[in-house]
């Protein structure tokens, strides 16, 4: 495995073979410090036909050495780069011109060993990758103070026809998959029992019919 960058001021992390996660701080934190935290998660997953970049931001120092970093990773590769919600375009145009001499297809094509797993009425896309056991949300989902997960605050539902309770509903059939990591864009990610800190998640603003 090539060596991660030592400058730049956030280093990529191997989670498992093929999937990495970074932060990087969002140039429009400031003043928006209520609910969430100023570093923001993106995520890299090699699939079989591209290198797959979700929700990416490059970080605010050290941005040449990263790129150099990321152009020996992607070593020619086809490059798919996925947004989960809409605000969260980040830096997907500047690396969709980048490498897109890479393929013919779409930058924003979906490859095999990616699931989308659309939140119908919550304007959200979360990414279910099987092949390590991860899901990548996007707002709807974040890390919890302390550890686990937590569902996003009502008043970042105030855009869609959804409340926390309807959210909760959506992401129910989520607990049908084998998910052990949640890599989420705000707070620390979940690396191990996903699927278990998920359900409480969920539980914690509507119990399941069956409970």
């Amino acid at each position: 495995m090539r060596a991660l960058i030592a400058s730049a001021s956030v280093l990529p992390e191997e989670i498992a073979p093929g999937l990495m996660r970074w932060t990087a701080p969002h140039p429009d934190w400031e003043g928006m410090e209520d609910g969430w935290e100023r570093d923001v998660g993106c995520t890299l997953f090699e699939a079989d036909d591209a290198l797959v970049l979700i929700d990416p931001l490059l970080p605010a120092e050290g941005r040449a050495e990263f790129l150099q970093w990321l152009d020996d990773r992607v070593d020619g590769r086809p490059v798919s780069i996925l947004t989960t919600i809409h605000w969260h375009v980040r830096d997907r145009e500047e690396l969709a011109a980048r490498y897109a001499a890479n393929s013919t297809r779409s930058w924003n094509q979906v490859p095999a060993g990616v699931q989308p797993r659309p939140l119908r009425g919550a304007g959200e896309t979360m990414y279910w990758l099987p092949a390590v056991r991860t899901l990548v949300p996007g707002d709807r989902l974040l890390g919890a103070p302390g550890g686990g997960l937590r569902l996003c605050s009502q008043d970042w539902l105030e855009r869609v026809n959804v409340d926390r309770a309807g959210l909760a509903t959506l992401m129910r059939p989520l607990l049908e998959l084998d998910i052990e990591r949640v890599l989420v864009s705000h707070g620390e990610p979940v690396l191990r029992d996903g699927r278990a800190a998920l359900a409480r998640a969920l539980a914690e603003v509507a119990p399941s019919p069956a409970g």
